[in-house]
């Protein structure tokens, strides 16, 4: 019997642009397109997301393959990132609320930097609905690594057969299938569709 939901968060409940902090601080397309691939599609942003590096440390090495003249303007995106690039997935905040209703407890599984934790509550749909909350980088591995869900489920005092994931990456749900957890595949974002499969589950 499911008695948790657990989310992700990125492409679930929070929607993600790497490029939208690029537009605001930098005007030409060029540039633009160099610092997003240079800070946001980088082994160092992965490695934040373990929490194997350090904001510092890894614009120092993001700079190390940028010209001198944008250096800044990468340290403007680094530092700005989640004031513009990700916005809630408004459909999702009365779902989280009739399951919270209904009786689920409500989880987040979610690759993130270190920095999540401290402005995940101003983009989160229903945050107050969550009843525990976990990020990659605060056990230095991540999705989909079997660890990071049986971290997950010894962290919350969880059965893994008690709960159902949604995920929009089928890696991540055939992965936690593998730790003894159902879930879904939110690739297709159709909000309708998942309430409906997610008010079966009880």
């Amino acid at each position: 019997m499911v008695k948790n939901i657990v989310f992700d968060m990125g492409k679930v409940l929070v929607n993600y642009d790497a490029m939208k902090v690029c537009e605001y601080y930098i005007e030409n397309l060029h540039d633009r397109r160099r610092v997003c691939t240079a800070v946001f599609v980088s082994p160092e942003w992965l490695m934040l997301d373990m929490g194997l590096l350090t904001e510092e440390q890894a614009l120092k090495q993001i700079c190390a393959r940028l010209p001198e003249r944008l250096h800044k303007a990468a340290v403007w995106c680094m530092e700005h990132w989640t004031e513009y690039n990700m916005w809630t997935i408004r459909e999702m905040e009365p779902v989280i609320r009739e399951l919270k209703r209904k009786g689920f407890g409500i989880y987040l599984c979610s690759n993130a930097s270190a920095r999540l934790p401290q402005c995940y509550r101003q983009v989160l749909p229903a945050a107050e609905c969550f009843d525990g909350i976990l990020f990659s980088a605060q056990i230095k591995c991540m999705k989909p690594q079997r660890e990071m869900y049986r971290y997950f489920f010894e962290r919350f005092h969880l059965l893994p057969e008690e709960c159902f994931f949604v995920d929009d990456l089928q890696v991540n749900i055939d992965s936690a299938k593998a730790c003894g957890m159902d879930g879904y595949c939110f690739a297709d974002g159709d909000t309708e569709k998942l309430k409906a499969i997610l008010m079966t589950l009880n």
